[in-house]
């Protein structure tokens, strides 16, 4: 079982140019486009989070049970549902504005246990912000690592909720310690500072860094550097990529049996390197497609 921390939203995302050009709205939130893709390429998978009573909190549990994935680990709050507000950019990379104050997954609390079977947890983007939840997240991080299970993490830097840089940077470094696989973009690595050699000297065992359409490359406790192309294909929109590397990456190693820090040493360079194709393929489904739909496993091959 892949269990998978963070939050539900509904981005509402525009049909066409101007300010309020049809918004339209979508389940997303990181932590929840990651659990749907897992589900999608058949991973047992679970969400831990806390969603609303109201009518966006029901779609977004309809959406992970169609999927497959076990929901038992839901709280639920009479709180209304966090919205975002995506902007598209001319080659589809999508922005957010976030409105949050008095929602429902901010008020998620640490369970006093994983769901029975848990392999590995994924971690990720507003959970780890927002307060007081981000801290009941970062809670379940570290207990989860203590005892001994896979724990990935890709903190998806949304900077409009960020209200102090440094002191985020400081809580990230933090985390490192409890992290076996660190995933994140380009972007992300650059405004947090630091390089993939410093990242794992602090604790992960391995880091992946994603760039675009150029693909991504993965970096490794022994020092190698494993660089695989992006797949060509005409964008949409970008919406759920990450996320879809996140799932892929989990998924592969997950049917290799390799969700630990000994597992990742042992993949080699043909390991890796199919991995991040498997994951690059299931990327650029996603971008193919509005919003954020993931491939189904007969969609992106084998891993």
């Amino acid at each position: 079982m892949i269990v998978v921390a963070g939050e539900a939203l509904i981005d509402l995302v525009p049909q066409g140019t101007g300010a309020l050009a049809g918004l339209k709205p979508a389940l997303g939130g990181g932590p929840f486009n990651t659990a749907v893709a897992l589900g999608r390429l058949g991973s047992p998978t679970a969400f831990c989070s806390r969603t609303s009573y109201d009518a966006f909190g029901e779609a977004l549990l309809d959406r992970l049970r169609e999927t497959g994935v076990d929901v038992s680990a839901v709280q639920r709050g009479a709180e209304p549902t966090t919205l975002a507000v995506a902007t598209l950019d001319v080659k589809g990379s999508a922005s957010y504005a976030f409105y949050v104050e008095g929602t429902a997954d901010r008020l998620f609390a640490a369970p006093e246990e994983l769901p029975a079977g848990t392999r590995a947890v994924s971690f990720g983007t507003c959970s780890l912000v927002l307060e007081p939840g981000a801290t009941a997240y970062e809670t379940v991080l570290r207990r989860a690592a203590a005892q001994g299970v896979f724990t990935a993490l890709d903190p998806n830097i949304r900077t409009g909720l960020i209200p102090d840089a440094d002191a985020y940077r400081a809580r990230f470094k933090s985390w490192l310690p409890s992290v076996s696989l660190l995933k994140l973009s380009e972007e992300d690595a650059q405004w947090l500072g630091g390089t993939p050699r410093e990242w794992l000297a602090a604790g992960p065992s391995a880091v992946v860094i994603t760039h675009g359409g150029d693909g991504l490359t993965a970096f490794t406790r022994d020092g190698s550097v494993y660089p695989v192309p992006g797949e060509k294909v005409e964008v949409v929109d970008t919406i759920g990529a990450g996320d879809t590397v996140n799932a892929a990456l989990l998924h592969g190693l997950s049917a290799r049996d390799a969700l630990s820090a000994e597992g990742l040493a042992g993949l080699g360079a043909e390991g890796w390197t199919r991995l991040l194709r498997f994951a690059a393929r299931a990327a650029a489904i996603t971008c193919s497609r509005a919003g954020a739909e993931p491939p189904y496993a007969s969609e992106v091959g084998e891993v």
